[in-house]
């Protein structure tokens, strides 16, 4: 508002700067944030592979200098000052009596290589994914795949072994199944 001689002046409100925006058709897991200060951050334990959601009827715009999403099933997602994502989430995958039986039978073979610290860094990655089948019926998608490739052919003395063979089977069925 503008004022003549001697008269007072209202101020106009201050307007924030506009930040971008992020939109999204399809949300089914994950975090999202924007504007100033902006923080994102997905912990979830997801049991088994998520069922895919359906499609977004259409293709969601972002305003400008944001993000635009079609479906997101999981992660993070921030746009603007200060912003940050972090996916720390974990896919937990269900394993049969046979997988549990080849892992068992892989750390027996294993104790009859040498000793070497190739060998005790398997050892333990077998035996923490007996631990986490043993406590929930499960295991983690990414030591699923450390032991592949630590198994796969030629990648190890271990990988010599016929019970590795087997197993980096099974591990590969579950990982793409």
């Amino acid at each position: 508002m503008t004022a003549g001689h001697g008269e007072q002046q209202e101020e106009e409100p201050a307007v924030a700067p506009a930040q971008g925006g992020i939109s999204i058709g399809v949300l089914t897991g994950g975090a999202v944030a924007a504007g100033e200060g902006a923080t994102a951050e997905d912990r979830s334990r997801r049991a088994g592979r998520p069922e895919p959601p359906p499609a977004p009827s259409a293709t969601p715009r972002a305003a400008p200098g944001g993000i635009g999403i079609g479906v997101m099933t999981g992660g993070a997602a921030a746009t603007g000052s200060g912003a940050r994502a972090l996916d720390a989430s974990e896919e937990l995958i269900g394993v049969s009596a046979e997988f549990r039986t080849a892992l068992g039978t892989l750390r027996e073979q294993l104790r009859l290589l040498s000793p070497s610290d190739e060998t005790s860094e398997v050892d333990a990655g077998l035996a923490g994914a007996e631990e986490e089948i043993g406590a929930t019926g499960q295991v983690r998608r990414e030591r699923l795949q450390w032991l592949r490739e630590r198994l796969d052919v030629g990648a190890t003395a271990a990988a010599g072994l016929a019970s590795a063979g087997a197993l980096v089977e099974q591990i590969t069925q579950l990982l793409t199944g």
